[in-house]
């Protein structure tokens, strides 16, 4: 996995058939300045990007995020129903997990190894080349659920 700089993406792009555009070079740097693992929505970035006074369309931010996922640049987690949020793919990048309330989306980031070597073994079983094996747990949070009592 490289350590994307805005030339090895250029290059990337490049050997893919697509151009480094101001845009992508935005998105890119502006995940490289969040913290490892954090996570953005595309409605997110849109917000930030707008914030610091850089617009950028959300269409735009949606097909970039998507095209930098499949190149293995982002990872792209679904979190809550219908909320993809994406983070950069680090190259020491260590597989985890998220638990997701369904009523709040509090979100917990989770290692665990033996998700992993399942995947890998089961990919492996049925002749795939395992890219990345994420879990995601849908649960009620101990908050939502005092809430819920009567």
């Amino acid at each position: 996995m490289v350590s994307y700089t805005p030339a090895a993406l250029k290059a990337e792009l490049h050997d893919r058939g697509w151009r480094m555009t101001p845009q992508r070079e935005t998105i890119l740097k502006t995940f490289q300045n969040l913290p490892e693992g954090q996570h953005l929505s595309a409605e997110a970035l849109c917000d930030l990007l707008k914030s610091d006074g850089t617009p950028i369309g959300l269409s735009t931010i949606y097909r970039n995020l998507k095209l930098m996922s499949r190149l293995g640049i982002f990872l792209e987690l679904e979190l809550a129903e219908d909320q993809k949020r994406y983070e950069i793919k680090q190259p020491s990048h260590s597989h985890h997990h998220q638990m997701v309330c369904v009523r709040c989306n509090k979100t917990i980031v989770f290692k665990d190894d033996s998700v992993l070597k399942s995947g890998a073994q089961t990919a492996m079983n049925a002749g795939y080349q395992l890219l990345d094996c994420q879990l995601s747990i849908r649960a009620v949070c101990p908050t939502c659920q005092r809430a819920a009592l009567p």
